[in-house]
């Protein structure tokens, strides 16, 4: 699929400076920097569901740990 991104001078030269760093392509580095912000958004989503999970099951705990 193409797509058309429009970048500001900011990001521009910000791209193109990760592009030269690390020897990819401009595309490349949008590309990677896509997926590791949806894997970072689903690992939030993950520990979150288990922090809501873990405080359910050991509420009662909790609450006489928290009125000591």
């Amino acid at each position: 699929m193409a797509m058309t991104l429009r970048t500001d001078a900011e990001l521009d030269a910000a791209l193109t400076e990760l592009a030269e760093a690390e020897g990819r392509s401009r595309q490349e580095v949008v590309r990677l920097a896509i997926l590791d912000r949806a894997a970072r958004h689903r690992s939030g989503n993950q520990v979150a569901e288990s922090v809501e999970r873990l405080r359910s099951e050991w509420r009662e705990v909790l609450d006489r740990l928290g009125s000591v």
